[in-house]
């Protein structure tokens, strides 16, 4: 009898560890931004450091994926079960940017100038049940070394989502980051072609 109750209980410690693995269960899927894409700035192009630094709401700070269902309630925001991020969004966007556009982060002594992100929205936004998109939406500020603001600029960036689930809302926010960096880097342009990144430069 006690050889049955020993057996019993190292098959249930069994069935604990392989749980989500087994049957019509899938196991937690983590998700990051994908492979590092090309450089968009190439090394010593930009005259100084640049720094960056992303900032996001306390309800952002989790590994969560994000979506809202705005024919339902455009107020709830809801996390997908089975899937989460690798890290906080705020961390992931940081470094991807650090790697494509060349930047620092914030708070190294060669980061002169800060570029600083203000999220708002990062999420799969659902305007009907197969109808959904990546939404990226904040501010973005330029800040001098005594951390001023030389220039800020509205972001509200949309990439349709593929599929109707984490996986196409993964790909969709992947893409917004994508144009993000683009978006950036041409307004880094802009405001360096009109004089206003002056005191930046070494």
């Amino acid at each position: 009898m006690r050889w049955l109750a020993v057996i019993l209980v190292a098959t249930l410690l069994a069935g604990c560890f392989t749980s989500g693995k087994r049957g019509s269960e899938r196991g937690l899927m983590a998700h990051d931004l994908g492979l590092q894409p090309p450089l968009l700035v190439v090394d010593g192009q930009r005259r100084g450091s640049l720094a960056i630094e992303v900032r996001a709401p306390l309800w952002m700070d989790s590994l969560g994926i994000n979506y809202r269902l705005t024919y339902a309630d455009a107020s709830q925001l809801r996390e997908y079960a089975r899937s989460r991020w690798a890290g906080p969004p705020a961390q992931l966007i940081e470094q991807r940017l650090m790697q494509q556009l060349d930047l620092v982060r914030s708070g190294q002594a060669r980061g002169k100038c800060v570029l600083r992100l203000e999220l708002a929205e990062f999420s799969q936004v659902f305007a009907s049940p197969a109808d959904s998109a990546g939404l990226l939406q904040g501010r973005v500020f330029w800040l001098d070394p005594q951390r001023r603001p030389l220039a800020e600029k509205r972001l509200i960036i949309s990439q349709t989502a593929a599929s109707a689930d984490a996986q196409g809302g993964v790909a969709a926010l992947q893409r917004s980051v994508e144009q993000l960096a683009n978006e950036l880097l041409a307004w880094e342009q802009e405001l360096l072609a009109g004089g206003q990144t002056k005191p930046c430069a070494d």
